[in-house]
Formats: C-alpha cells, sequence, structure tokens
C-alpha cells in the first residue's frame, strides 16, 4: 500500500489513479506494483494532492500520459517497408477470416 493519506486528492485524481490502475494490472503488474505506479503517474501529472487557496493552481503536465503513443510510432518507423507491408497483409487476412467466422456463427 503506498504511503500517505489520499484525502488531500481530488475525486478526479482518486478516479484518474484507479483508471491508471486497471490499465497496469492489464499489463500483467501486481495490484500493489499497479497502484504504487498509477500514484506516481497521478503525483507527477497533477504535482500531488490539489489545496484550495488562490494562486495554488498549477497546469497538468500530461507528458507521461503521451509518452508511450510516441515509443509505439518509434517501433513502427524503425521496420522496413517489407515487413510493414507483411504485417498490414496479415492483419487483413485475420479480419477477414475473423469476419468469415462471426458471420457463420450468426447464421447457425
Amino acid at each position: 500500500m503506498p504511503r500517505g493519506n489520499k484525502s488531500a486528492y481530488t475525486d478526479k485524481q482518486k478516479r484518474q489513479a484507479q483508471h491508471i490502475e486497471e490499465s497496469y494490472e492489464e499489463r500483467g503488474a501486481s495490484p500493489e506494483e499497479a497502484q504504487k505506479r498509477a500514484w506516481a503517474t497521478v503525483n507527477k501529472e497533477t504535482g500531488g494532492g490539489k489545496k484550495s487557496g488562490a494562486g495554488r493552481g498549477q497546469p497538468v503536465d500530461r507528458s507521461a500520459a503521451r509518452k508511450g503513443g510516441r515509443l509505439g510510432g518509434a517501433a513502427s518507423a524503425a521496420r522496413t517497408p517489407e515487413q510493414r507491408s507483411a504485417s498490414a497483409k496479415k492483419a487483413a487476412a485475420t479480419r477477414k477470416r475473423n469476419a468469415e467466422a462471426k458471420k457463420a456463427g450468426a447464421a447457425a
């Protein structure tokens, strides 16, 4: 369990942490590790728990949320045109096969 009382966090921050935690668990992290990473991500983006008062607001840093998309794009760009073409053909064949199976299942 992460240290600290979460009462200083807004409802939105708590929701964000819950969604991030679920995402980490789907990707294979243990529940404890997922929770730690989720709160670390919320703290990085929002600067920790929000406190009331004029002049306390800070902009939200979305760099952590955008990071994954950049990495995926770089990996795709590193492949040769032949590799990308083969992957696209394989994906098209899979979509066609799945569509036929779905149609056959609906007819039965």
